[in-house]
């Protein structure tokens, strides 16, 4: 029986995000004067660049702030083809490139040009939250392939073609992975393009976190492997992580004539354009920032290893090291507790606020984040490791 006759029946396979208590719970402590720890940011702290922000400034003093066409302005697109070559060994002309309000906008638009009522989207688990929320949208069917710590979070093979049915139309990639930072090699992506390329099934390539990688490694685009692949793989990224500038609201993707044809489409009847100036912005960024990217990783990586310290000499918590991304995601089924409710007495009698693990697919465990001052971190795990015991 449906539950509210006067809503789009869609709606009622959505679920609100269950994050949501904890982050109003942490406003409000810290609107009470609490000092509240938040290893929660899904954000770099780190400011935006300045040169990024004057080529804002100028677009507003030189009066750049109407429409812009559908899916961006020429130079902007041209700016990020010239990145797919360069970063990703990926020929995407112009007019394959779609620009959005953010990779999650890119994600969705993907979504909806591919996924008819009843479709299969496959996706590891841990999975990011808006994922089969995006899909219950679409009247899809998110089918979960469950991945370990043992496994470094990554699926195989095998688990991949057990998963394939006749109704499965996309899966989805996201390396580094929000929320346990793995990374897929370029083998373990051949692997999985070659089953996906047999059975003609689509690719949605989340990079959004492929600046963000440690250790020396690169990230590998999948659609860069073979050309089987490249013309079933939507590519996506943008610049809220690499060049923090989550709020500017800029991300695009690269893809299929026919896909991006049909995005367009798609996004001219519902945001129309991005933000112009946040375009203007988007475009000087992708012409710079190699020093302010390296500089982030570095201090990135630092901030990782020294959380990972901490969390060594906590018996409790089990994780493996993210290779990607500023995430840890740790197993706290030791505690007896599940995830909601470790993350709300944590911020309630320690004052630090974590992302259940619920809402990524996995109760056992809590994400982590390590986008604060290592200052904060050190004091947000000690209050941890105290309240544990």
């Amino acid at each position: 029986m449906r539950v509210n006759t006067r809503l789009a029946e869609r709606l009622e396979k959505v679920s609100a995000s269950v994050t949501l208590a904890i982050t109003s719970g942490a406003k409000k402590l810290k609107a009470e004067g609490v000092d509240v720890i938040s290893l929660a940011a899904g954000e770099p702290d780190f400011d935006t660049p300045d040169y990024i922000k004057q080529a804002a400034i100028e677009a507003i003093n030189n009066g750049f702030t109407k429409y812009t066409p559908t899916t961006g302005i020429p130079e902007l697109k041209k700016a990020i083809s010239e990145k797919f070559r360069r970063d990703n060994s990926l020929k995407y002309e112009p007019n394959q490139i779609v620009v959005s309000c953010g990779a999650k906008h890119s994600i969705y638009n993907a979504l909806q040009v591919l996924v008819d009522k009843d479709d299969e989207v496959l996706m590891p688990s841990p999975y990011w939250v808006s994922y089969p929320e995006m899909v219950n949208l679409c009247q899809g069917v998110s089918r979960f392939i469950k991945t370990n710590i043992e496994s470094g979070f990554k699926i195989e093979v095998s688990d991949l073609q057990r998963h394939i049915s006749s109704k499965t139309k996309v899966l989805i990639i996201n390396s580094p992975s929000n929320p346990t930072g793995s990374v897929y090699s370029g083998d373990e992506l051949r692997s999985i393009a070659e089953v996906c390329a047999k059975r003609k099934i689509f690719v949605i390539s989340d990079e959004i976190y492929e600046k963000l990688i440690y250790q020396g490694q690169k990230a590998t685009s999948i659609a860069s492997l073979k050309d089987d692949i490249y013309n079933l793989t939507i590519t996506v990224s943008g610049l809220s992580k690499s060049y923090a500038m989550t709020g500017w609201r800029i991300g695009y993707l690269g893809a299929p004539q026919d896909v991006s044809d049909a995005i367009s489409k798609l996004q001219s009847h519902s945001t129309s354009c991005p933000s112009s100036i946040s375009q203007k912005a988007a475009t000087a960024a992708l012409g710079g920032g190699g020093d302010f990217i390296e500089k982030m990783v570095v201090e990135f990586e630092k901030r990782r290893d020294f959380a990972a310290g901490k969390l060594d000499r906590i018996p409790k918590i089990s994780y493996t090291k993210p290779a990607g991304a500023f995430y840890i995601f740790c197993n706290i089924s030791k505690s007896g507790l599940d995830s909601v409710n470790f993350a709300t007495r944590l911020l309630e009698e320690a004052s630090v606020a974590v992302v259940p693990g619920v809402a990524f697919g996995d109760d056992n465990y809590i994400r982590i984040s390590f986008a604060t001052s290592i200052e904060e971190l050190g004091k947000g795990l000690d209050r941890m490791a105290s309240w544990l015991k």
